[in-house]
């Protein structure tokens, strides 16, 4: 519990910053772009931070190439939705569901 994700581009410290085309998911810590630009090309990592830690684990960066071939690969139209299905919840908080769409 209580950990937190945020991904690093290329080199510290340039976070990524969320926007209308970029979600960090405090769920799963997955990284989403939509429509990826030639601007998004460059290594990605991810850094988790806890409570629990002295210190924030940085993970080895993945790198984030631009296909030419306008193949999508794995990433077939699809919706994705992870809900339980009953989301206990106090009155008056705060809940954040999150489904996305992938594909072309």
């Amino acid at each position: 519990p209580d950990l937190s994700f945020a991904w690093i581009f290329n080199e510290y410290p340039s976070f990524v910053q969320e926007d209308s085309r970029r979600f960090v998911s405090q769920e799963t810590g997955h990284l989403y772009i939509a429509k990826v630009e030639p601007s998004d090309v460059g290594n990605y990592s991810c850094v988790v931070t806890s409570p629990a830690s002295p210190g924030p684990v940085l993970g080895s960066p993945t790198p984030l190439v631009l296909r030419t071939d306008g193949v999508m690969g794995e990433y077939e139209p699809k919706i994705e939705v992870q809900f339980p299905e009953t989301l206990p919840a106090a009155k008056g908080s705060t809940v954040k569901l999150e489904c996305f769409a992938l594909g072309k």
